[in-house]
């Protein structure tokens, strides 16, 4: 009798501790507990019933499990987007049960076990609007109805293999995928009936594998989430932005834009929302205000990750430079001379385009990312500078073939530069940001973020370049220039033997002379970086306008010049001397 008392005690005790460790896995008290006792706002009158309101043992629909309802027969809008690899089909199975109540059409009371004449009384008849009312316009929410099978997967490298995915998630019958994919009905535990944690992103990188995503700056970042710029009232999940994840940018149901299911319609306010200083540790914001800038507000609703570079409409998106998936954060400094053409981490896997006019999907210079609108475009951006040679294709002026370039594709050829400040040399290479820069870049000693958002210098400098005629010569005027050329050098004549003579006395611009980027054409012409500029230099009746190019640090110039008529005047350098006077300076010889 003893005996047969203590095992009853044990057997309640254990049922105890078993009901005590499982009393999260039930709706019991949960949002889907509709009955009198539950907790939310929608609940029943009188039915004190909780598994009622979905399943039934007598007078079901012919659908497992016991299905206490009937299915809308609702036609949804489903979603859509350029970028998806996926078959979406209409809502089918599981998830139809679910929308009988979340898309708001059918009342929660209307069960096929009690006659039509006496629904369950709600204090709601159907669900209110708001983020559980996903109404018939599925385009805004993840989409559900596509079988996510190999096929798939192969199409799209970013999905893992079916075979990879968690069980954790079970899809259809066919494959497919349902609410109940990722929602457990049964089930509040991780909140929102998540069958895995949304925190840092777990739930989402279990089908995708986003490249670069693991050491994203946006995955690993511990950056607290509070005084964001756009939503600042908006409660994100989680505290920082390693925890929200996808959900920092990503809205997985209800999203305001629909494709890509971006937490807002204007694509740079995902960006732009914690890139103002307030979340990030530089304002963007503030940059791409400036007089000169890569500014994403100007345009909205042009850019497609599928846009064709080359034929799209003229616009600039966060997006267009950088991965949001793969961005890491940017370590330089200050950083003496070049830094090199690999990408860094701003621009991890972006797309680009070669310098032999290639698109590719992961660029692997810095310089393939800006060719992407700076190149064949039939809307880049036009100069206005009349040269002899007029080219606003800089994926061209680059070109190592070119008689004469900067550096940034590849080496100089040409020895006859004595100016450059160490460690720059001859051989070296730069980058595109060595010139267009913020002008506040830390890399260039300056406390703000690196890279071309925005700058006071024109256009999109990261120091001051003056290119009007008679500009008074000064570390200022030319402070772009001697970054990398020395000054000393410069008005020493070391490298060309009537510098001075040009920038300081008659107050010549350096860009009348030189075009910045590359030059095509005759390499005995367009050799340094010459091609005048037309609105300054006039031809020689006759003659036109003409540089050619004698040998090491020597040529010769035929053209008129602030009324100065230069015919095969040459110069030549010999220790700082100008030697070979055997052409003809009209009005002035001495000059």
């Amino acid at each position: 009798m003893r005996a047969t008392l203590i095992q009853r005690l044990i057997v309640l005790t254990a049922g105890l501790i078993a009901t005590a460790a499982f009393a999260d896995e039930s709706i019991v008290n949960s949002k889907h507990d509709l009955s009198v006792r539950g907790p939310g706002a929608i609940r029943a009158v009188t039915e004190n019933e909780i598994c009622v309101f979905c399943h039934t043992p007598h007078n079901a629909a012919p659908q497992t499990p016991l299905w206490n309802r009937e299915n809308p027969r609702v036609h949804y809008r489903i979603y859509e987007s350029s970028t998806t690899d996926a078959r979406i089909d209409q809502p089918s199975g599981p998830s139809k049960m679910c929308l009988s109540c979340h898309d708001g059409s059918m009342a929660l009371g209307n069960l096929l076990s009690r006659p039509q004449t006496h629904p369950v009384v709600m204090t709601a008849r159907t669900i209110p609007p708001g983020t559980t009312d996903l109404t018939n316009d599925l385009s805004d929410d993840h989409p559900i109805g596509f079988r996510y099978d190999r096929a798939l997967s192969n199409r799209d490298p970013q999905l893992r293999p079916p075979e990879l995915v968690t069980r954790d998630l079970p899809m259809g019958v066919h494959h497919e995928v349902h609410c109940t994919t990722c929602h457990d009905p049964h089930d509040n535990e991780l909140g929102d009936f998540l069958r895995v944690s949304d925190q840092m992103s777990a739930i989402c990188v279990t089908c995708h594998d986003m490249d670069g995503w693991p050491l994203g700056s946006h995955a690993t970042s511990g950056k607290r989430t509070t005084n964001r710029i756009v939503d600042p009232r908006e409660r994100l999940k989680y505290h920082s932005v390693a925890d929200n994840g996808c959900t920092n940018c990503h809205k997985i149901h209800s999203a305001p834009e629909r494709e890509r299911l971006l937490r807002f319609r204007r694509e740079e306010d995902n960006c732009l929302n914690c890139h103002s200083g307030a979340v990030a540790s530089f304002n963007i914001a503030a940059d791409i205000g400036k007089r000169s800038a890569h500014n994403p507000r100007i345009r909205t609703g042009v850019h497609d990750p599928t846009e064709n570079f080359f034929t799209m409409r003229r616009h600039v998106e966060c997006v267009d430079c950088h991965n949001p998936h793969a961005v890491q954060h940017n370590p330089f400094g200050t950083v003496q001379g070049t830094r090199g053409q690999l990408v860094k981490g701003p621009g991890l896997h972006v797309s680009g385009v070669t310098i032999t006019g290639r698109r590719i999907d992961n660029a692997r210079f810095a310089y393939e990312i800006c060719f992407k609108c700076h190149s064949n475009s039939v809307f880049r951006p036009r100069l206005n500078t009349a040269r002899e040679v007029s080219q606003t294709n800089v994926r061209m002026e680059f070109q190592t073939r070119n008689p004469s370039f900067h550096p940034v594709a590849g080496p100089r050829r040409n020895r006859d530069v004595v100016s450059l400040i160490p460690p720059l040399r001859v051989g070296s290479i730069i980058t595109c940001t060595d010139c267009h820069n913020s002008d506040n870049a830390r890399s260039a000693g300056g406390t703000g973020p690196n890279g071309p958002h925005g700058s006071r210098f024109e256009p999109l400098l990261l120091r001051n370049y003056d290119t009007n005629d008679y500009t008074t010569e000064s570390a200022q005027s030319y402070a772009l220039c001697y970054e990398c050329h020395s000054r000393e050098s410069i008005l020493n004549d070391e490298s060309f033997s009537r510098h001075r003579r040009h920038i300081v006395d008659i107050q010549t611009p350096c860009s009348v002379c030189h075009d910045p980027h590359g030059v095509q054409g005759n390499s005995r012409r367009h050799s340094n970086l010459i091609n005048f500029d037309l609105s300054v230099v006039r031809p020689v009746a006759g003659r036109g306008v003409e540089y050619v190019d004698t040998g090491r640090m020597s040529g010769t110039c035929t053209m008129t010049c602030h009324g100065f008529q230069h015919v095969d005047f040459p110069y030549a350098q010999a220790f700082g001397k100008v030697t070979g006077r055997t052409g003809r300076l009209s009005r002035g010889a001495s000059r």
